[in-house]
């Protein structure tokens, strides 16, 4: 499975940025997609992510400014952020959960490379 994402830049803060993700090459259904983030010198955290029922998780930091969505293309995800903080400067990854295939669950993980956002105090 690969993922590019796309979007990321530089934005003073109080600005907006939409971050875009594509996820291709799977031989297994996509069931769900998500967005984390790592700051310098930080753990990964989950920013948002779409859940195996079709709920929606955010962080307790970005609630109420980011928004996650599916694209209206297949295996696309999107996160509209706005109200950017400095403290959202982070490298953003895509990620995307694999389910069943024709005959075989996978059930794994995938990470894209990561798309750099820096917000400007």
């Amino acid at each position: 499975v690969q993922l590019q994402a796309s979007g990321g830049g530089l934005v003073q803060a109080g600005g907006s940025l939409r971050l875009s993700c594509v996820a291709s090459g799977s031989r297994f259904n996509i069931d769900y997609m998500g967005w984390s983030r790592q700051a310098p010198g930080k753990q990964r955290e989950l920013v948002a992510s779409f859940t195996s029922g079709g709920s929606i998780n955010y962080a307790d930091s970005v609630k109420g400014r980011f928004i996650i969505s599916r694209g209206n293309a297949k295996n696309t995800v999107n996160l509209q952020m706005n109200s950017l903080k400095a403290e959202d400067t982070a490298v953003y990854y895509c990620h995307a959960h694999t389910g069943w295939g024709v005959k075989e669950y996978d059930g794994n993980d995938y990470w894209g490379k990561g798309t750099l956002v820096t917000v400007s105090s």
